[in-house]
């Protein structure tokens, strides 16, 4: 697979990383400054072409500052650990409630297992522990100097209790990570995004009102986790909030036929149901059965309907 930069604008260069191996998946950005600054690391398998992006970008990984990840999930910030060995220099910026998982990743390993089951090694491995002395923790609303840009964080939970969102002064954009949906760059007739709603922190009112927080502030540009830079912010926002309710409403139908809730059967029920629908919904949009882009969206989905799943039960508890 072959790295190949491409120049956002604004000093930031952006380039697929091929996690799990698919294209068009998930990203890496670069923000060309003093200060040299990486944004994501998905997975370990992915370092490696973080390294040729760099390489392909005239970087020294050693002139690296600063590794920031959205997020703990493992396809956001599971590669940190094997990249801070390629950049001995760099600092890892982390949500605080992530920091420790980062430096003791065994609980992240261990609920990844039980997602994944025996594909994890070949997806995730090795997930290696970040030293404390390189763990830099960003609270809401605090900030980074670099030398011709300010990058902002704040806190945007609703995907993961963890997750942070960056803005960037450069571009006056966000770099949302999950937070704001996926953007499917596949379908190029048109705009895609879906809203990301994995185990095991999802929240559908917290991440409206974490995409309120980034409407207001009024940015030009969204920098996708998956994947991918969008210009058109209120076409984003529009999407994911028409699609979120049709996610939690769709989880429901099915939470609410079993008197008997078998976890398995209700998240390939509503996997299916979900599927079908937005199947239906690319093709009446001329998206035909063949297209690339519904092998990410089932995978998507799947891991989708465990998080409704999860919200639901959980909150059949707090009742």
């Amino acid at each position: 697979m072959n790295v190949r930069p491409i120049d956002l604008g604004n000093n930031i260069s952006f380039f697929d990383i091929f996690d799990m191996g698919m294209e068009k998946r998930t990203g890496t950005y670069v923000i060309h400054d003093k200060s040299l600054t990486i944004i994501e690391t998905s997975a370990s398998p992915s370092v490696r072409y973080i390294v040729d992006g760099l390489k392909k970008l005239n970087i020294n990984p050693k002139d690296i500052q600063y590794i920031i990840v959205t997020h703990i999930h493992l396809d956001h910030a599971g590669g940190a650990g094997l990249l801070v060995k390629e950049c001995p220099n760099a600092k890892v910026v982390v949500h605080p409630k992530g920091a420790r998982h980062l430096i003791d990743p065994t609980r992240l390993i261990a609920g990844a297992r039980a997602v994944y089951g025996e594909s994890f090694d070949e997806l995730f491995n090795p997930i290696l522990p970040i030293p404390e002395d390189r763990i830099l923790i960003k609270h809401d609303r605090e900030t980074i100097q670099l030398e011709n840009r300010v990058l902002t964080f704040y806190d945007s939970p609703g995907h993961a209790n963890h997750h942070f969102s960056i803005h960037d002064s450069g571009s006056n954009g966000i770099f949302t990570g999950d937070t704001c949906g996926i953007y499917y760059q596949d379908i190029s007739e048109f705009d895609f995004y879906l809203p990301t709603t994995s185990p095991n922190q999802f929240n559908p009112e917290a991440m409206l009102d974490s995409i309120g927080k980034f409407e207001s502030l009024n940015v030009n540009h969204i920098y996708f986790g998956h994947f991918g830079m969008s210009n058109q912010p209120t076409d984003v926002y529009s999407k994911v909030r028409k699609w979120l309710p049709i996610f939690v409403d769709t989880a429901e139908e099915v939470y609410n036929k079993y008197e008997t809730k078998d976890v398995k059967q209700l998240t390939n029920e509503i996997s299916e149901q979900l599927f079908k629908k937005i199947k239906t919904y690319l093709t009446e949009n001329h998206i035909p059965d063949n297209h690339n882009v519904y092998d990410i969206i089932k995978l998507d989905v799947d891991i989708c309907s465990m998080g409704l799943v999860d919200y639901l039960i959980k909150r059949e508890g707090i009742k």
